[in-house]
């Protein structure tokens, strides 16, 4: 083996542990196996028959299997060098049956008809055994079969066609700029996910979907060797259902300010110089004086406000107390939905889940119980209307329609609730972030998510960013550091002062938002348009340690 050759397959050993966790069957595979022509849909077809009609033969009231193909490339650096490089692939079946009112499940990462049918056999057992212990039966939501049907990711470029060496070519530019504008070290990366999914049930549907999303990333570091003080700085960038053309920005994709971001599509190399330059200034701004300040949000910042405070709090498993054990519950009991009146928030507050949302994360044609996705209201008008649902949930709210937002990370766990693409909606009237920041008199304008802290109910928080900047009387006057805002989510929410219309908005997310017990990890988008609360308090985080 020539040395080149050694190298490249010990990095792939060591940025498997990088990747998402997928199924503990994934194995490393060869670049050129992820493009490997796909199963026939026709032999997909024939194979979720067998499961279906095995899983009805032993007693089933309903089943569904979900035939998975997951590819993982995650492509890292330093410096000079790769640091890791891995492709995996996890290919197998799950298989989801209803006994007796009561839920069974089975995978095999042996795909044949005849596995497939002793895996639907083995759900049907499990779920007979868990019977005798149910409380309550299963109230499944119904749903129409939808007959053969398909979705994919609307790309443009694939991303595991690109060659690794290019994505490394990048990646080393990426770094090369970063030091050649003064900063001591960086970290740069491109992780992809490609999400082959097959689903078929008793109701009736054939569903093949093709699913894509990105992820760059870098960190730079700069070090004032005389005072020994450093600063670091992320990328602006966000991860997208996208291929491979998210990190071909044109000047139609970029939002000018102090800081530049991106809309649509992504500059790696202009975001991470003014990324150098950005630490450098963060050495010398001055530390935060505690206090009341009006706080303008970038939606690079926001989205994971968004999530914390409003996506997770809304999630009725949560609600009802199933995650209390290790996510937590939700001070959004089911009275306060039942109510009616609410005041999650002030009537600037529109909030809105969205499975279908082109170029997020979440977004997807059908969720992972056949449900099409859509769109639907949490907050409106401030006022808290609905949350979010699956099948054996939506009757507690008394609607008889999933809102179609199930998701499993792969075919050997079992699908669940999982937050959609949760989103502030812009506002109504044209208002820029010059014009919002020319309205304030004390605050400070924060760009990037950074580090938070939220309790179990979703309440009481604190948020932490990337970029600090102060605004005295409408104009902005220099750098802060050591910035970190508190406040209560309801508290929070009706301080909203104002947001930017729609030519602001921007989608942020989370590449791997943890849940559940065996844990599972998700994508999701948060989009925004910048946004002016009033009155927050503002910490000093360095005199708080």
């Amino acid at each position: 083996m020539k040395r080149k050759d050694f190298l490249y397959y010990s990095a792939m050993g060591m940025g498997a542990f990088l990747l998402p966790k997928t199924s503990l069957f994934a194995r490393t595979i060869d670049p050129q196996e992820a493009l490997m022509e796909r199963m026939d849909v026709r032999l997909k077809k024939e194979l979720a028959d067998a499961a279906l009609n095995a899983a009805k033969s032993k007693g089933a009231s309903y089943a569904d299997i979900r035939i998975g193909r997951y590819l993982n490339q995650f492509v890292s650096t330093r410096e000079k060098r790769v640091q890791g490089i891995a492709n995996t692939e996890s290919y197998g079946v799950g298989i989801r049956v209803l006994v007796d009112g009561c839920w069974g499940f089975a995978a095999s990462h042996k795909v044949t008809k005849d596995d497939i049918a002793n895996t639907a056999a083995l759900a049907v057992a499990v779920a007979k055994a868990n019977a005798k212990i149910q409380g309550k039966p299963v109230q499944l939501a119904p749903q129409q079969g939808y007959g053969e049907v398909s979705w994919q990711t609307p790309i443009e470029i694939n991303a595991f066609e690109v060659p690794i060496q290019e994505k490394v070519d990048l990646l080393m530019e990426v770094n090369d700029t970063a030091m050649q504008n003064g900063a001591n070290f960086v970290n740069s990366m491109i992780a992809a996910i490609n999400e082959q999914k097959y689903f078929a049930s008793t109701d009736g549907s054939y569903i093949d979907q093709d699913v894509h999303r990105i992820y760059p990333n870098f960190n730079v570091t700069k070090i004032d060797r005389q005072s020994g003080k450093f600063q670091t700085r992320n990328a602006l960038s966000s991860p997208m259902g996208m291929g491979y053309e998210y990190l071909k920005a044109g000047p139609e994709d970029k939002v000018s300010g102090v800081v530049t971001r991106y809309k649509g599509r992504y500059d790696i190399l202009e975001d991470v110089k003014a990324a150098a330059q950005n630490a450098t200034d963060k050495i010398k701004a001055k530390s935060v004086e505690p206090g009341k300040y009006d706080v303008v949000l970038d939606p690079s910042h926001l989205w994971l406000t968004i999530h914390e405070s409003v996506g997770h709090s809304t999630e009725l498993d949560r609600v009802l107390g199933y995650e209390a054990n290790y996510a937590g519950t939700s001070f959004l009991t089911l009275d306060k939905l039942r109510s009616g009146n609410f005041n999650f928030g002030n009537e600037n507050v529109n909030v809105v889940a969205d499975k279908t949302q082109v170029g997020s994360l979440g977004a997807v044609g059908y969720d992972d119980e056949g449900v099409k996705c859509k769109k639907w209201d949490l907050i409106k008008n401030g006022i808290l209307v609905n949350f979010q649902a699956i099948r054996d949930q939506v009757h507690i709210l008394g609607e008889n329609q999933s809102h179609g937002c199930c998701y499993s990370q792969g075919w050997d766990d079992v699908q669940f609730q999982r937050m959609p693409n949760v989103s502030l909606q812009p506002g109504k009237n044209k208002l820029s972030v010059d014009d919002m920041i020319k309205n304030v008199e004390k605050g400070i304008y924060i760009i990037g998510d950074g580090s938070f802290s939220i309790d179990q109910q979703r309440y009481n928080f604190q948020f932490g960013g990337q970029l600090f900047y102060e605004i005295k009387d409408g104009k902005i006057v220099g750098m802060l550091n050591d910035v970190a805002y508190q406040s209560n989510t309801q508290e929070f929410w009706n301080s909203c002062a104002g947001v930017c219309d729609e030519s602001d908005y921007r989608l942020g997310g989370s590449f791997s938002d943890g849940k559940g017990q065996p844990s599972q990890s998700s994508a999701v988008s948060h989009g925004s348009s910048t946004t002016h609360f009033k009155g927050v308090n503002v910490i000093n985080t360095a005199r708080n340690i």
